[in-house]
């Protein structure tokens, strides 16, 4: 890559069976700040999500890739721009509203799984759904019946200290997906597993993906597992630039 970056360009054209725009960030910045100096991590960020494409972030560790998806997620305030989730700017409301708005919105997975180890897998699935306050009968049923589908019908009473660290993740991206949100936003997925589990719990999100309609963001360095999304932008100088499809 070139030693400096050339203007900000919006990524290429989503493919042409996308849906209509359901996450989208306007001149995002964030600056971190001490008594020495500021460090600028994103200089004006512009992105557009559109419902049921997958978009793969890739940069180098420390250029900014997990800050950029923790203010996606209405995880983290910019220092400047915005933040649109299904057509709300994020900006614009409360913690609770937010709050509220990534429940209905909103998946996340991350590295680690981040299950709480006191409750069973399926309790842990239905958490966002009785959060929401959905009915318990129909939270258990809607969880059981994703933990199926990725593999885990028969692991529902299994605690995550039970569950081998390939489970606990499919456990996660099931959490992610249980709401049936527009969009999952996962930050390294696959990072923390060998190689056969990587692969296999990127093929579930991709054909939770096609099977669900739900636009998928992930943050990787996985080049290869990077070169089959639909998008692919690199994050560098705190500026995203579009890449080519496939990644070398």
């Amino acid at each position: 890559m070139n030693e400096r970056p050339g203007p900000a360009v919006q990524a290429s054209s989503p493919p042409a069976s996308a849906g209509a725009v359901i996450l989208r960030a306007r001149g995002l910045r964030k600056t971190f700040a001490d008594a020495r100096f500021n460090l600028d991590v994103l200089r004006g960020v512009d992105l557009e999500i559109r419902r049921g494409e997958c978009v793969a972030i890739v940069g180098a560790s420390g250029t900014g890739k997990s800050t950029l998806l923790h203010l996606l997620g209405g995880l983290d305030q910019p220092s400047a721009g915005e933040v649109e989730v299904a057509g709300e700017n994020m900006s614009e409301l409360s913690d609770a509203e937010r709050g509220r708005l990534r429940n209905r919105a909103l998946g996340f997975v991350y590295q680690f799984h981040h299950l709480l180890p006191e409750f069973t897998a399926l309790e842990n699935v239905a958490m966002p759904l009785l959060i929401r306050r959905t009915p318990l009968d129909e939270a258990r049923e809607r969880a059981a019946e994703l933990l199926g589908r990725v593999g885990l019908g028969e692991r529902l009473l299994h605690k995550p200290g039970e569950l081998s660290g390939g489970e606990r993740q499919r456990a996660a991206v099931a959490r992610a997906l249980v709401t049936r949100p527009a969009c999952v936003l996962a930050d390294e997925p696959t990072g923390n597993l060998d190689e056969d589990n990587a692969l296999r719990v990127f093929e579930l999100m991709l054909e939770l993906n096609r099977e669900l309609g739900t636009a998928l963001v992930v943050v990787t360095h996985d080049l290869e597992l990077a070169a089959r999304m639909d998008r692919i932008w690199t994050l560098e100088h705190g500026l995203l630039q579009s890449s080519p499809t496939p990644v070398s």
